[in-house]
């Protein structure tokens, strides 16, 4: 059984709590810029006593309307400020937020405030309230909604305007690290979903070791511009590791906004999800060649791939850094511009970003730098720094965290990120937590040196007919690096070979078809069957089964006349597939695999 541990570097008091950034700060740096809310497309600052004042209100309004000391309060919103105002207040006020994604059915919300007991629930829109008190009726200890978009937020502070304050130091007297904090609720790729009852401590872990892996996050003028929903446990890392550390933290909900917000935040680091830097790359890499310079952008690629690993044997030569010096003023430059010219740093976690990606981005000066985790771990169990980095794994155990690969190649973990328990389940907690360790069911290795490699998901395990392994991971990351391509999923369980289900980018085809002289507005299902389509996706398939044997190579595949999404419930909220869905909505499709 291969394990490696890391020793701590780091100490957290008992008595801790998160609310404690908040007031700290407002004492000691009360002018300094802590947020920047998005008002008419204009960042208004806020300082670190304006938000403490505003925290300070807010909370005595929720205890002014009954909230206790343990109680839960959902969030279900959008990412914006209000929410991190929301989040900070129900801490001061000794509450439990209970985050809920905005696009969440009714039948979701219902079920997270119902399973949580939670007594008020604030949303952003009418359309929510709505949602909320469509299923009011199953839930019977919800007593407010209270609507950010109507308000309500204001008027909660007011009603608190009579509670001293020394209610709020009577409930800071309740909260220590091992406090619950949160209960973030799985964004179920298959089943229900779980509560991960998640902790002070736990939050506070993550948020000091941040600035260790990440030194941006404490420099000076230091900022991040959070886009990723913050009902997922890597936004809200990132939420409390910017108060904690008095980094600048910006709010945006609307992506289609996403780059002309980025230039005017203009942040120092990003946080995303692999598939955001794959649209970055891809979407690059589709308006240079239908802009008629797709030779210099995948030349310029090359160079930044070549220039990225030979920071790891030695460095580059001579002619290899001219070269990128070139593409850096023709090329580079431009990619960086687009991330709003200062960000230097970035941070994927949620799904591996594979070796492709990580040494793109590091040769056009955007070290994108990896970790593993998962909500019942609040986030980072590896981490990568500046100084620990190979492209390709998750990096090595965080301080104080103990990785082993068991039984199957299951990575378990264990230390101070890792959660209670599941709220209300304590046969799945048994299940999953065993001996002090917690069973990821991701499957991979530990090299030498404590890196950690993720080569897929025991569930997501494919077994043929003939009885052959075959993690889809590796086949899927390559073919997603295909700029038509949006969404892929290997299938081929109890099936005589390996097949592939693709689905089209509707925002790079119109591009393509004018780049071949055809109508941008061809119909998507006139193309699922187009000979060049065909011969692209081919291609894509051919690299992708280079990776692999024989056996575990895709030998046919289907493309879809849909894109899969979080609307269409085939994507879960952090951009995962729903493979369960994906099969009983496509079955038809996937027949037609094994019968061509």
């Amino acid at each position: 059984m291969q394990e490696y541990s890391s020793p701590a570097t780091f100490q957290i008091p008992a008595s801790a709590a998160l609310p404690d950034a908040v007031t700290e700060r407002a004492a000691s740096t009360p002018d300094h810029v802590a947020l920047s809310r998005n008002v008419g497309g204009r960042w208004a600052p806020v300082t670190s006593k304006e938000f403490a004042d505003q925290v300070s209100a807010l909370a005595r309004g929720m205890i002014a309307a009954g909230v206790q000391a343990g109680d839960r309060v959902g969030i279900l919103s959008k990412t914006r400020y209000e929410w991190t105002l929301a989040d900070y207040a129900i801490w001061t006020a000794g509450g439990v937020a209970v985050p809920i994604y905005e696009t969440s059915s009714a039948e979701q919300a219902q079920w997270i405030l119902s399973d949580s007991g939670a007594v008020a629930v604030v949303v952003e829109t009418a359309a929510h309230s709505t949602l909320v008190e469509s299923v009011r009726d199953g839930l019977p200890g919800l007593r407010d909604v209270w609507q950010i978009e109507a308000g309500d937020l204001a008027d909660v502070a007011a009603r608190g305007a009579d509670v001293p304050a020394g209610q709020l130091t009577e409930r800071r007297a309740t909260l220590s690290t091992g406090t619950l904090a949160t209960i973030i609720y799985t964004s179920g790729t298959t089943g229900r979903p779980k509560g991960c009852e998640l902790t002070h401590g736990n939050l506070l872990y993550v948020a000091e070791l941040a600035p260790t892996v990440l030194p941006a996050m404490s420099a000076e003028g230091a900022g991040s511009l959070l886009f990723l929903p913050l009902a997922h446990v890597f936004a809200r890392i990132i939420e409390v590791s910017c108060i904690q550390h008095g980094a600048r933290l910006g709010h945006t909900g609307d992506l289609v906004q996403l780059l002309a917000d980025l230039g005017t935040f203009q942040p120092t680091f990003l946080v995303a999800v692999p598939r955001v830097f794959e649209k970055v790359y891809n979407g690059a890499r589709q308006k240079a060649h239908a802009g008629g310079k797709g030779a210099i952008f995948d030349r310029a690629e090359r160079v930044a791939v070549a220039w990225s690993k030979a920071q790891d044997t030695g460095g580059p030569g001579l002619g290899l850094n001219l070269q990128h010096k070139l593409f850096d003023a023709l090329v580079y430059g431009k990619l960086r511009a687009a991330m709003g010219g200062k960000v230097e740093y970035a941070l994927s976690g949620g799904a591996p970003l594979g070796e492709r990606l990580g040494h793109f981005f590091r040769g056009i000066g955007v070290t994108i730098l990896e970790g593993y985790g998962l909500t019942e771990t609040t986030g980072p169990a590896t981490v990568s720094g500046p100084d620990a980095l190979k492209v390709g794994t998750v990096g090595r155990p965080a301080p104080a965290t103990a990785v082993r690969i068991a039984e199957y190649g299951e990575i378990q973990v264990r230390g101070p990120q890792v959660f209670t328990g599941y709220w209300n389940n304590p046969a799945a907690t048994a299940e999953t937590v065993r001996d002090g360790w917690f069973a990821t069911g991701d499957i991979g290795v530990i090299d030498a040196e404590g890196y950690v490699t993720i080569t897929g998901r025991i569930k997501e395990l494919i077994v043929t007919s003939a009885g052959k392994n075959v993690s889809p991971a590796v086949l899927e990351d390559k073919i997603r690096a295909h700029p038509l391509v949006s969404q892929c999923m290997v299938v081929g369980d109890n099936r005589p070979f390996i097949g592939c289900l693709i689905t089209l980018d509707v925002e790079a085809l119109p591009g393509w078809l004018e780049s071949k002289g055809r109508p941008s507005d061809t119909a998507m299902t006139s193309l699922v069957e187009d000979p060049e389509i065909l011969a692209e996706i081919q291609a894509a398939v051919d690299a992708a089964n280079k990776q692999v044997s024989k056996a575990e190579s895709i030998r046919s595949f289907e493309i879809l006349p849909v894109e899969w999404t979080v609307e269409g419930g085939q994507l879960t909220p952090s951009l995962k597939l729903k493979r369960s869905v994906v099969m009983k909505e496509f079955a038809g499709e996937v027949d037609k695999i094994y019968v061509n």
